[in-house]
């Protein structure tokens, strides 16, 4: 046996035979640990003791034969890769027994050395692919079950960070009404038409839409019409093939590829000329896309979710915006009102903005008093939350006080606030909405004034307005006048 021949691959020779014993060791001893039995049961002794890699049974032995033995192998130690000798080139009984038995080759005596050599080497290589792709196998299944574990916890977390109830507003906001609608048209795909002035937070509302509905698995993708010429956002949204134009030094995959399973969301779709409404209307109709150059289309499922500070309807009159192309994207249609008609809804915003840009400039962070909170009711906000979150950055970056008192406010808010209720209410009162939502807006405004004018003496405050302490704070906690 050789020096090194705990590290080669083991070979048990079984044959009642010594002479054949011996032929076989000598053939096989400098490339493989030989091992010998001259019966089935000493084999079976063997097998129990020592790992075989290769076993070499002849057909013939007393007692049993090879093949009836390697099914009994193949049962027990299945690992093993099973080769069976013998001098009878009809054996039915072989023949028959070698898919049962799962024997690797069949030998035929006289063997030559170089053919038995080969014959083992090419069973040791089988047994070693097999062993790979095994655990490959079982990596593959195990990578493929943390992924899909990784994938349903990366979609529930996605769910979560977008999940409605995140739309940050007051109890009994006006938003209530447009984020149950919302989620009701999330559960079906259909298109769905986003109206509202610019900053009310639409984008936030159709990321919503898609991680409630089935599609959440796939793309979010985002396009600002308005922002691309039309030129240019043909080729983004379509794609383009490499030499269409002056610069298309490669094919590249439009927006609708790239979110195909998933959700499109166009903003400012009012933007878009005419002649690229009926490309896009054809996108829409087929269901697929061509890229620019392309000569076939591309198949594309995707959902639409269009937004837009225009009155869509009347650009449909004006013929400015295609008739046909509305009622595509406009299965399900939402109003985000502005920041000034939903009042209430300013303090908890703030104060989210205000953690929020905190962490985002370095800022150690900042507290909302009433008074600064008051300050930013005030305001008409026609910049809605973006405008509200750029007044909320300017403060933090230029007062490293954790309390924000209004004086940290811009000329421009402080301003809108001292002249709320001075003159005419007309201007302030919002121009849409339920009589109870702006009736709120009104009673915010009131409320406010006499708490600002009353520096917060909550006790005065309710004495001049007729309310108990207890109702004052209930109406205070439902116009988002006090955290």
């Amino acid at each position: 046996m050789p020096a090194n021949a705990e590290t080669l691959p083991t070979v048990l020779v079984v044959d009642d035979e010594v002479r054949s014993q011996d032929a076989m060791r000598r053939t096989l001893d400098e490339d493989f640990t030989v091992f010998t039995a001259s019966s089935a049961d000493e084999a079976r002794g063997l097998l129990q003791r020592q790992p075989v890699s290769v076993i070499l049974c002849d057909q013939r032995m007393p007692g049993t034969t090879g093949v009836a033995f390697l099914k009994e192998v193949r049962e027990r130690w299945p690992e093993v890769v099973r080769i069976v000798i013998s001098g009878y080139t009809d054996s039915e009984d072989i023949i028959a027994g070698i898919n049962e038995a799962g024997i690797y080759q069949y030998i035929l005596k006289p063997w030559s050395p170089d053919h038995l050599l080969d014959a083992v080497r090419n069973a040791v290589e089988a047994q070693a692919l097999q062993r790979q792709t095994s655990r490959l196998g079982l990596e593959l299944r195990t990578s493929t079950r943390v992924l899909r574990q990784r994938s349903a916890e990366q979609m529930a977390q996605a769910r979560s960070q977008f999940d409605f109830g995140r739309i940050v507003r007051s109890p009994g906001s006006p938003l209530d009404a447009v984020c149950a609608m919302a989620e009701r048209a999330a559960r079906y795909d259909i298109p769905v038409l986003v109206l509202g002035e610019s900053g009310t937070g639409k984008e936030l509302l159709a990321r919503a839409i898609h991680y409630a509905s089935p599609r959440l698995g796939g793309p979010f993708e985002v396009e600002n019409c308005a922002a691309i010429p039309d030129t240019l956002l043909e080729s983004e949204l379509f794609g383009h093939k490499r030499g269409a134009f002056t610069g298309a030094y490669e094919d590249h995959a439009g927006l609708f590829q790239r979110a195909d399973g998933g959700t499109v969301f166009l903003d400012e779709i009012g933007e878009t000329s005419p002649a690229f409404q009926v490309k896009l209307l054809r996108v829409l109709q087929e269901g697929e896309v061509r890229p620019v150059g392309a000569a076939r289309p591309v198949p594309v499922d995707v959902r639409i979710i269009a937004a837009t500070h225009r009155d869509l309807e009347q650009r449909v009159r004006e013929g400015l915006f295609r008739e046909d192309l509305y009622y595509r994207i406009a299965g399900v249609t939402l109003t985000m009102p502005p920041l000034r008609e939903r009042v209430g809804d300013i303090g908890p915003i703030a104060r989210q903005l205000a953690q929020d840009v905190a962490t985002e400039i370095g800022h150690p962070g900042a507290e909302l008093p009433d008074e600064a909170l008051a300050c930013l009711m005030a305001y008409p906000w026609p910049g809605n939350i973006r405008e509200l979150r750029n007044e909320i950055a300017r403060a933090l970056a230029l007062h490293d006080e954790r309390r924000l008192v209004a004086s940290a406010f811009s000329p421009r808010v402080l301003q809108g606030r001292s002249g709320t209720l001075q003159g005419d209410l007309q201007p302030a009162i919002p121009r849409s909405g339920t009589l109870a939502e702006r009736l709120d807006v009104i009673e915010a405004m009131i409320l406010r004034e006499t708490l600002e004018r009353l520096r917060w003496n909550k006790s005065h405050v309710a004495r001049e307005l007729g309310l108990s302490r207890v109702g004052l704070r209930s109406k205070m906690q439902r116009l988002g006048l006090e955290g």
